[in-house]
């Protein structure tokens, strides 16, 4: 009893996160709840004066608001390959929604494009904490399996697995009121949407299997990783009582009915957390995988704000996103400036669940647990965050500095965030010493890719890409040079 007592007090000296109050585990749950092109200004606590968000706007109002948060990308599939694998877009297996080679060819819609798929040894978040002992979940949407029905969650580190994948078009079809849907590598039917029926919706179906996850999992620590579709058009739902006496085009009622129909359903998830016993060890994190698309109500809802672009482009209203933080007594209420991106996510969970051991050598997120412990980071703005499209686009973020190219071949655009949030003033021309350094430092940190390549990267026979330099990137993205490890740090 007494070697029990003292290995708990040790446990809880890993700090205010490792410890709760209704089970017995040190480590705690983790709910990671990710929205499908949510502009950065959707939510009423990041401004928004039209979309009723409450819930979601609980969390903020009790944890920790990140101001300054970038996805991975400004489009879903590399966005997602950064969050589940610590690695930026310069440095990551999937780099764009469709690839220039390699892949696998599909269709969308009456168009033939190529499809990039996240690899068998790409290390994901969910394998690093299932070696911690928790159990993983994906609801919903995947988006990392290109056109290859192999590369599941299920064959990605997931223990279980709801939802729907690329390389099996129909099993979203219609899109929100699916009638075939994946119960772990099971297809099966939702008779009530049988013959185009809208009866139940994709965001309560997945809400549902969220729930149902958490009550099986309840006594041992579990993974949550709940990816909606909302609000990604078409606008499909059929309830818009939030929104029936608005003046608007049905199109904007249905935007902003996905939202907070959205926000109702994260309200659910978090009642039963409560009823459970469950919410003071569960962390609970709510993100966008990038900004507002340009079907959306931008200026009439002022989804983006006053910041410049959307989804699809550098421009902060591609990449910016909310993000918040929340465990009852554990995460701190406050509102942070702090520079962060999808990439830093797998590293502070690790740390989060005791999971560090298990990390992939390679990546470029950091740690910010000490954030989330209400401690400073200074580190946060000094180093570099990088985005690509590649030969397409290009990004850069340092301290309040940025460069950003949304055209090929075009040069480098120069802002100062801090001054200048809505990038108006190009100051490329007053400072092109900056403009150099941000240059070198970004030809550093990309690493070749066999299915991106740029002009010079020459594939082998074997389907490597060697750089002007010689350095050889193999199917995975990495580059056979052990020197260069340091780089991929930044």
């Amino acid at each position: 009893m007494q070697k029990d007592g003292m290995l708990m007090k040790v446990a809880c000296a890993f700090g205010a996160l490792a410890c709760g109050s209704t089970q017995t585990q040190a480590q705690p749950n983790i709910v990671f709840i990710l929205a499908d092109d949510l502009g950065y200004c959707d939510l009423a606590c990041y401004g928004n004066k039209y979309i009723k968000t409450p819930n979601i706007d609980r969390l903020a109002e009790t944890g920790t608001t990140f101001t300054q948060c970038y996805a991975g990308s400004g489009v879903s599939s590399p966005s997602r390959c950064a969050l589940m694998t610590g690695r930026h877009t310069g440095n990551t297996t999937i780099r764009d929604n469709f690839c220039v080679q390699g892949g696998i060819e599909g269709k969308k819609g009456d168009k033939t494009i190529r499809r990039m798929h996240i690899l068998p040894n790409d290390t994901t978040l969910a394998h690093v904490l299932g070696a911690a002992g928790y159990r993983t979940c994906l609801v919903n949407k995947w988006h990392l399996d290109g056109f290859n029905p192999e590369a599941t969650p299920l064959n990605r580190g997931f223990d279980e697995f709801y939802g729907w994948l690329v390389s099996t078009a129909y099993s979203n079809d219609p899109y929100y009121y699916p009638y075939w849907r994946f119960d772990n590598h099971q297809l099966i039917n939702i008779a009530e949407n049988q013959d185009d029926k809208r009866i139940k919706h994709n965001t309560d179906i997945s809400t549902q299997d969220a729930i149902d996850f958490v009550r099986r999992n309840q006594d041992n620590p579990f993974f949550l990783y709940l990816a909606y579709d909302a609000p990604h058009e078409p606008y499909n739902i059929e309830e818009t009582t939030w929104y029936d006496q608005e003046t608007w085009e049905m199109n904007t009622k249905r935007y902003a009915s996905l939202i907070t129909h959205m926000d109702r359903a994260i309200g659910r998830l978090l009642s039963e957390l409560d009823r459970l016993g469950l919410r003071e060890n569960t962390l609970v994190i709510f993100a966008s995988d990038n900004g507002a698309a340009k079907q959306a109500p931008l200026e009439e809802l002022g989804c983006k704000g006053s910041l410049k672009g959307m989804k699809g482009q550098l421009y902060e209203g591609g990449i910016r996103v909310p993000f918040i933080v929340n465990q009852p007594g554990r995460i701190p209420v406050q509102k942070l400036d702090n520079l962060i991106y999808f990439p830093d996510v797998m590293p502070t969970l690790a740390a989060v669940a005791q999971a560090e051991k298990y990390l992939p050598k390679r990546r470029n997120g950091i740690n910010l647990l000490p954030l989330l412990q209400g401690k400073t980071m200074d580190e946060t703005d000094s180093r570099m965050l990088y985005w690509e499209f590649t030969g397409k686009q290009r990004a850069a973020r340092k301290g309040d500095w940025k460069v950003v190219s949304v055209q090929k071949d075009a040069p480098l655009e120069l802002y100062n965030i801090k001054e200048d949030m809505t990038e108006s003033n190009n100051l490329a021309d007053k400072y092109p010493e900056m403009v150099a350094a941000f240059e070198a430092e970004m030809a550093r940190m990309r690493v070749p890719s066999p299915n991106w390549p740029l002009p010079g990267e020459v594939a082998n026979s074997s389907g490597e890409v060697a750089n002007p330099t010689g350095e050889v990137a193999n199917p995975t993205g990495e580059v056979a040079n052990p020197a260069d490890e340091d780089n991929l740090s930044q």
